[in-house]
């Protein structure tokens, strides 16, 4: 199985997929950023499925990736959520007191700011990916930088952990999205619905839907506004939900379809699991 994650050998992304399609021959295809992801995936000439992230419980939803998924051609099939233990590395031997500079990707960066409050001499610089910070660090012989990565990319690329868990708070979750091309499969045997929809801009034109969706027993687990563009102060809600009792999804989405508008399904798969990293 040829999946696509973002970034490269040795990301948080190759971790989850490990995780997700443990015990499956898998062919990791990295991309360098998630629309280069997403176009792998639709095109179907480099990889299979795709692996993205979507949100982490210390920055939050990565906007970019509702949009992508929105516009793409690709819907979602499962997911699988990661503990995301950030750490410092550099090249053997260097101390921390001769760091002019940590490179990483913005979301890493975002996750471990309050540790380098006590570093002010150090710069951080946003880069397009962990893992690929820490290989040039090794490749280039850089002692005055470091890079925030996991602990597979230090295995990978020779280099010393000099902190380990830096993120800001330790319960830092990511979870990913396993995308696929084609049409979603409304299996009423899976509980995990994603959708999106817009509704009329009135007085309570939101609650109505979540209050029917109540009426159907389905507990919500995500919703995120993003702006409709071109339609100023209008919105495009994503949102995720578990069917509970016997009422099924597409009960619940026949219910609320009168009330919004452009209601897209973006998937019906199975909770994810949570695993340690």
């Amino acid at each position: 199985m040829r999946v696509s994650i973002q970034g490269y050998a040795g990301a948080f992304h190759e971790v989850a997929a490990r995780h997700c399609f443990q015990n499956q021959p898998l062919e990791i295809v990295p991309a360098h950023t998630f629309e280069d992801l997403v176009g792998m995936v639709e095109a179907q000439e480099e990889a299979d499925i795709g692996l993205m992230a979507i949100e982490n419980t210390l920055a939050g939803s990565i906007m970019r990736n509702y949009t992508l998924l929105q516009q793409s051609g690709l819907h979602i099939t499962g997911e699988v959520f990661l503990r995301i233990k950030q750490n410092l590395m550099v090249l053997p031997g260097v101390r921390i007191e001769e760091l002019r500079e940590v490179h990483s990707h913005p979301m890493a960066i975002a996750q471990c700011r309050e540790f380098f409050t006590q570093y002010p001499n150090i710069r951080l610089v946003e880069t397009v990916d962990t893992a690929l910070s820490a290989r040039e660090i090794s490749e280039n012989g850089w002692s005055h930088i470091g890079a925030i990565a996991s602990t597979l990319a230090a295995e990978m690329y020779g280099l010393e952990i000099i902190a380990p868990g830096i993120e800001t708070n330790k319960k830092n979750h990511t979870r990913f999205l396993v995308l696929e091309k084609g049409t979603p499969k409304l299996d009423a045997a899976l509980e995990k619905v994603s959708i999106s929809f817009a509704t009329d801009h009135e007085v309570g034109s939101l609650y109505k839907a979540l209050a029917v969706m109540a009426a159907y027993n389905v507990n919500l687990t995500k919703i995120q506004s993003a702006p409709i563009i071109g339609h100023p102060w209008e919105y495009q809600f994503y949102v995720d939900f578990v069917v509970q009792g016997k009422v099924g999804h597409e009960q619940a989405l026949d219910a609320i379809r009168p009330l919004t508008r452009n209601l897209q399904v973006h998937g019906v798969y199975a909770c994810g699991e949570h695993y340690e990293y």
